[in-house]
Parts: C-alpha cells; structure tokens; sequence
C-alpha cells in the first residue's frame, strides 16, 4: 500500500491541487497523515457517502469533488469491493431528475438532469447502459413539437452520457437510426456499445409505432456510430445481453423476445405478435459476425412473451446466469436445452404483477416494487392520513438459493412506476 501511495502523491494528490487556497497554513485531509494515505483511505469509503461527507470540511469537499477520485477506486478496488449502484430514471430525465441507490448501505442521492430539447418532451423507452465511469442514455420515444401530428410520437436517435469524473452530461454524436425499446450492451475492454432493433412506441399508446431491425455500434474514442448487418425480422421491445468472460476477446451479443408485426382482433384492436425466439451474433476483437437464429425457447401456448429479464456474469466466464421473472416466479435459461426452467418463486406475493422491477446486481437478483405506508396523524381539529411510498426489495442469491428482503424510503413524491421508470446498473 506504501507503493501506491507514493505513486498518488506524485500524479494524482498533489498538495498544489488542494491547498492552493492558503499555502501558510498547513492543513491535511486527515491530521497526522500523509495526505497521499489520507486520500487512499477516504477513497475506500463507500461511494453513496461521498456527497454527505463533502460538508465535514473545505478540503474535504474538494477531494470527493476530485475528476482522479473515481479512477483511484478502480485502480486500488477490486471489481467487487467498488460500489454497486442501480441508477433510476423514474420520468423523462430532461425534467426529472435520475437517482443512484446504494442496495448495500441504503442511501439515495440524486444526479443532474439531462440536457433539455426546447422541441421535444416526454421522453420515454430510452435506454440507459454503464461504461466504465460513465452511464449512457440513447434514443427513446418522445413527443416532438416540430412534427405533424403533434399527438404522435416519434423514435429518437440523441445520444447523451454522464460523467462521474466531471458530474456533468455530455452530448454525443447521435445513433444513424432512431429509435426506442431496443436492444443495447456495453462490449467491455473494447470502448463499443452495441444497438440492435426497436421503434417507436410509446409507452402512453399500448399498440402501433414504427419497428426496426437496424444495429448499429458506437465507438467511444471516435465518438462515431457504424452500421452493422441487420436483424433477420424487424424486432421492437427486446432486450440485449453480452456472453463471454470480460477478459476474453470472443464474446456473443444476445438479442431476445419483442415483438414484430401485429395482427387486428375484429378487425379493430392491433395485436403484437410477440416472438419466442432469440438470434445471437459474435463479438471478436471488436470485429462482429454474421447473426444466427435460435429456435424457439418455449413451446406454443406456454406463455405469451417473454418476461422481465436480468443477468448474471459468470465468475468462471461461462455462459452468464439469464433469468426471467414471470408474475411470481423467477426462470433461469438453459442453453443446453434451449428452455427455461424455473429457479424459484418470490416469497412475498406481488401486489401489481405489471410494475416490478426486476435487476442483477452484484450476483444477486433484486425484485423491486411499490408499497405504500400509512402513517395516522390527529391533531385538535382534524384526522390526516398522510401515505408515503417505500421501496421493497426481495433479494436472492442464485448460488446459495438463499432470499433475503429489505425496505427503503425512496426520495420519489410519488410511487416509482416501474412500467415506465428505467434502470441499469453500475460499479463506481
């Protein structure tokens, strides 16, 4: 620890970095230590604490407001020993603010609002994916005052991304097709995300909208977008997942269920047509393949589509943990088989099936929903009955089987929508 200690009082703890503001006096981050072990220490601490412990002192709040303080915990923490945060966007992010919330120590707090477009508004079905230290937010559906209708909403292609080093949004080239309720994965050790399919729809119209089976990779470095092969069938609504070990170069990206074309009921009510079925396409050295179809992964009258999926990273670098959660149970995929089977069923029934959160966080699958709290007050003229919304989780951890449930209070006005709020996760 010495040695890495030197090596941060020479590069990224300077004394002219924080004491420029009075060089008589000698002041330390934490008195009787060198500042270069003071910072190492206060770095450890868990990274949901920062912003209360910005107040203790000027020099302090320097430090937790430093751009080396994120790259410090990478370079010092192992990938699990870092924090692992499930960042919220519970409404359009360009008027309401997203959230970070630490599982493990119960804290909440909150990160700037993304840049707002004077001609756009209720941004929604965007998708939202980590990288390194910095969170991504692409496309969506949104409502354009510049377009005819305007009760019509159209895809998106903005691209826009968080910097934990600098606190601020950034603005990226845009995606060469827009679009929402797509596929999306990080490729990590390679600066790539990777896109694949999505529309229009809406999440205020349960039907119609535009379908796309375009994919698309960003480049980080050269902040550029370039086409790839496209879907065999146009594909909205589905979800996308990376297999292979991160240190690996061969990697698979993974694109399941959505929906395609619709079919009328009377002639009338538009109808999706969900699809059962996944295509996989190869990720080596940055280079991709060609796609391959996989049939279908349940039989005809099992279920309708598929369910809310969640990820596990195999820590042998397999094929990772995929799990589905289907009203009160919890499936894992077998790609042996090509099946799901069921893991597990959630011990405290769910209220409201249809707004559930469901996440893979630090190896454990989070299932989150809505509970109100009453909370009675007299007082000399009237009874209030004042309602508060909390957030319960029931946790399980797939390895030991073992379940586990928590309850926090969310800085939300209102009960956290689930059908509509989007979620990803990241380790700062």
């Amino acid at each position: 620890m010495m040695e890495n200690s030197t090596v941060l009082s020479k590069s990224a703890f300077s004394s002219d970095e924080f004491h420029s503001e009075n060089q008589n006096l000698t002041v330390t981050l934490i008195p009787g230590l060198p500042d270069d072990l003071a910072a190492l220490i206060l770095s450890f601490l868990p990274y949901s604490h920062h912003a209360r412990l910005r107040s203790t002192c000027k020099l302090w709040k320097k430090f937790f407001q430093s751009k080396t303080l994120i790259s410090i915990r990478r370079n010092h923490l192992h990938s699990f020993d870092l924090s692992h945060l499930l960042c919220i966007f519970p409404e359009d992010p360009t008027f309401s603010s997203p959230f970070l919330f630490d599982p493990q120590n119960l804290a909440w707090f909150y990160l700037p609002p993304m840049p707002c477009n004077p001609h756009a508004y209720g941004l929604c079905n965007f998708t939202a994916v980590s990288h390194d230290s910095h969170i991504y937010v692409l496309g969506g559906s949104v409502f354009d005052t510049r377009t005819f209708p305007l009760d019509r909403p159209s895809s998106s292609s903005a691209a826009f991304r968080f910097n934990f080093m600098t606190k601020n949004w950034e603005s990226l080239s845009t995606m060469i097709s827009p679009r929402g309720s797509f596929a999306c994965a990080a490729v990590p050790n390679s600066n790539q995300i990777i896109t694949a399919g999505g529309g229009s729809r809406h999440t205020m119209f349960p039907a119609g909208g535009s379908r796309v089976n375009s994919v698309e990779m960003y480049d980080i470095g050269k902040n550029e977008w370039v086409s790839l092969d496209g879907l065999p069938r146009f594909r909205a609504g589905c979800v996308g997942f990376l297999a292979g070990d991160e240190g690996d170069d061969d990697k698979e990206f993974w694109v399941m269920g959505g929906y395609g074309e619709s079919r009328s009921v009377l002639g009338v009510f538009p109808v999706d047509e969900y699809y059962s079925d996944a295509v996989v396409m190869e990720v080596k050295n940055g280079r991709v393949g060609k796609w391959r179809e996989i049939e279908d992964m349940w039989e005809e009258g099992e279920r309708r589509k598929l369910g809310r999926i969640a990820v596990i990273e195999d820590m042998n670098g397999g094929f990772p943990g995929v799990f589905m959660l289907e009203k009160n149970d919890i499936f894992r995929y077998d790609r042996a088989s090509n099946r799901w089977k069921k893991e597990t069923r959630i011990p405290k029934k769910l209220i409201d099936e249809s707004s559930v959160g469901f996440v893979a966080l630090n190896g454990e699958l989070h299932v989150m929903s809505s509970v109100i709290e009453g909370d009675t007050t007299e007082n000399h003229k009237s009874r209030q009955h004042k309602r508060s919304a909390c957030l319960f989780l029931q946790i399980y951890h797939p390895q030991n089987m073992i379940w586990r449930s928590l309850i926090s209070k969310p800085p939300f006005l209102q009960p956290l929508d689930f059908k509509t709020a989007v979620m990803c996760t990241i380790r700062l």
